[in-house]
């Protein structure tokens, strides 16, 4: 087997660094498996991609040692995510995406 490349010691060693800075924050380390696994069937010819994803995964990382970020999670687009059920009372003021009680932002942005 030849040696890893200096990119994919790179990417191993961002790997390694996302799962210890997502250590107690719901979500993050299962949300980093995922993103790692969803893009590990990219070739290796495909130097430009990985090297984007890459540098969006160092934005990540600094996102989460910032001390702001206490939880990882997907952005979704309006109508691709899971169906939304309302509650039995048919009473709840959580908004569907965060769940907190935070009002929803209209799609326009305003």
């Amino acid at each position: 087997m030849s040696r890893p490349s200096r990119l994919q010691r790179q990417v191993l060693s961002l790997y390694r660094e996302l799962l210890r800075a997502g250590r107690g924050k719901p979500g993050a380390e299962a949300r980093v498996r995922a993103e790692f696994r969803q893009n590990a069937s990219l070739p290796r010819s495909d130097v430009l991609r990985i090297e984007y994803l890459y540098r969006r995964g160092r934005r990540q990382l600094q996102l989460l040692r910032s001390g702001h970020a206490v939880a990882m999670g997907a952005f979704v687009r309006p109508g691709a995510g899971p169906p939304r059920t309302s509650p039995e009372n048919g009473d709840d003021s959580r908004s569907p995406v965060d769940g907190k009680g935070s009002p929803e932002t209209p799609l326009d942005g305003r």
